[in-house]
């Protein structure tokens, strides 16, 4: 199962328009999208407007690949459950935002290659034709920092640390 999220804030109808139109052409029937408060009607594929935490979570664990708009929380809960996730960022120039931030984001966690980051149209179809044989699920984040990182930031609170 493909799930495709573009969060609650703004519509961004160009990623489930593409998500649609590549799922129509390839013959999918499984592509679930959360499409916020888009009125982009789809010809391919399930949506609903919004879904709770719960669900959402149970959905990325689902999914085979999540293809999203670079939001932190779909991006941290993409790799707590170990998720392969495409990122294609909404882009200020095409009023999907207010600004550049996400595409700052997307390029700054693809380059650790820990997601896989499509700019436009064409690239997310490319990245999702790659994922048409199923793919083993990445090692996972950790759901909580790690003691050390606790502790230094207590230290750093505390003022121990020159």
């Amino acid at each position: 199962m493909i799930f495709a999220t573009v969060g609650a804030q703004m519509p961004f109808d160009r990623l489930i328009r593409t998500v649609d139109e590549w799922a129509s052409s390839r013959g999918r029937s499984d592509v679930f999208a959360q499409i916020g408060s888009s009125n982009y009607r789809s010809r391919s594929i399930e949506t609903t407007h919004h879904i709770n935490p719960l669900e959402f979570r149970q959905r990325v664990e689902a999914a085979t690949v999540i293809v999203a708009h670079a939001g932190m929380g779909t991006i941290i809960t993409a790799l707590e459950f170990g998720k392969p996730i495409i990122v294609m960022p909404r882009r200020a120039n095409l009023r999907e935002t207010r600004n550049d931030h996400q595409v700052a984001t997307a390029l700054q966690f693809g380059e650790d290659g820990r997601i896989i980051v499509a700019l436009d149209e064409e690239e997310l179809i490319k990245k999702l034709d790659q994922f048409r044989v199923p793919i083993q699920d990445m090692d996972p984040i950790a759901v909580h920092a790690s003691t050390p990182l606790i502790v230094t930031l207590r230290d750093f609170i505390e003022g121990k640390l020159k």
